[in-house]
């Protein structure tokens, strides 16, 4: 994210907060949108893993 536009965001942030949120909601909020962001960021670079192999990884069933 632009530098300009990480206020305009977290604008956007707290105002899909409830009124009676704490600075824990405010935090993981933040937490999940770079989560989300970083996600984007490794997709775009392709730096993904298909789902079979992770099943495959993982032991688990297709």
């Amino acid at each position: 994210m632009e530098v300009e536009n990480i206020k305009e965001e977290t604008n956007r942030i707290l105002d899909t907060l409830p009124d009676k949120a704490t600075w824990d909601d405010l935090m993981h909020s933040i937490y999940v949108r770079q989560a989300i962001e970083a996600g984007i960021k490794d997709s775009d670079a392709g730096r993904t893993v298909d789902v079979s192999e992770v099943r495959k990884r993982f032991g688990l069933s297709e």
